[in-house]
């Protein structure tokens, strides 16, 4: 098998075509903002990697020969095609595509979503935007395996292989029908809500690990009549009467004459840390760099405000 000799490599093929084009190594070194002494250099190493002459020497000049001439007409093919090669490797890689995946919680669809995608079309028309819904543990699945460009989901435990954008945060509230025995009340205490039959998400929910978690803290196993999902149903359940939840402030707007959510008190304060995730391995990606900033103007207009950004 022949092997290309260490000699030749792209950036020294660029360098040869830089020479050729401006017929001098002055103007070479500016074109590639190096210094002439590196295309000098390049040119030289070529002709060592190659076993043949590329140039004549006339003085301080090197005169191209029929041979530099063929070897540059093969640089221009081979480079055009490795960045095509590197343009498909990268769209196939989700990277700089036309397209940005982005996994979102059900929840998030009822205002953030569609903020971020608008606010991104403006800031990248050409780009088109795929939506995927699903709990937590699903999209961080889906994220890892490269299913997804990136996830609006909760903030959880740090990992190391994700970069992750703070959007907003949000309380939980008990949640009841609308006119139910809770509604007057100022905030409710799970500890007297023993015998009340409740819904709840499915387990990789993040609010079904904060429901959990304040049911902890109020000593006692809630019976749960039912497990949906996604918080859309959640809040169907909720306001047929089959139970009562706990559910984030962000959906408040959703079944408002339906569904009442009602401050919790103290001792059960819960909130979630909603978040921009995607793998760090990525964020140089264009197109994560524009989403990222878009979220990044979100979570300061937000705090400008001094209002939380809801979902």
């Amino acid at each position: 098998m022949d092997r290309i000799s260490e000699e030749i490599t792209f950036r020294k093929l660029e360098m040869l075509l830089a020479y050729l084009q401006s017929g001098n190594l002055a103007r070479a070194s500016e074109l590639l903002d190096v210094s002439s002494v590196s295309v000098y250099r390049a040119l030289h190493s070529l002709e060592e990697g190659m076993r043949c002459q590329l140039f004549r020497r006339e003085g301080r000049n090197l005169i191209p020969t029929d041979a530099a001439q063929v070897l540059a007409d093969v640089a221009r093919d081979v480079i055009r095609q490795m960045h095509a090669g590197i343009r498909a490797t990268r769209e196939a890689a989700g990277y700089s595509a036309e397209r940005i995946r982005i996994g979102s919680l059900y929840s998030l669809t009822v205002a953030t979503i569609p903020r971020v995608i608008i606010d991104l079309k403006v800031r990248k028309p050409e780009l088109h935007t795929e939506l995927l819904l699903g709990s937590n543990a699903a999209l961080l699945e889906k994220l890892g395996q490269g299913e997804i460009d990136a996830a609006l989901m909760a903030l959880t435990e740090p990992d190391p292989a994700l970069e992750s954008i703070l959007l907003f945060e949000d309380d939980i509230y008990f949640a009841a029908p609308v006119g139910s025995r809770y509604a007057d009340l100022s905030a409710v205490d799970l500890k007297a809500c023993a015998n009340e039959r409740f819904v709840s998400l499915s387990d990789g929910f993040v609010t079904y690990n904060g429901f959990l978690e304040a049911f902890k803290v109020a000593g006692f196993t809630p019976k749960v009549v039912t497990e949906v999902g996604d918080i859309f149903s959640l809040m169907n359940l909720v306001s047929g009467g089959v139970g009562f939840t706990l559910l984030p402030g962000r959906v408040r707007d959703v079944f408002p004459d339906k569904v009442q959510l009602i401050p919790l008190e103290s001792r059960y304060l819960m909130r979630q840390a909603i978040a921009l995730h995607f793998l760090r391995t990525r964020e140089r990606d264009p197109n994560l760099l524009a989403l990222s900033a878009v979220c990044r103007l979100c979570h300061r207009g937000a705090a400008a405000e001094g209002v939380k950004l809801r979902g």
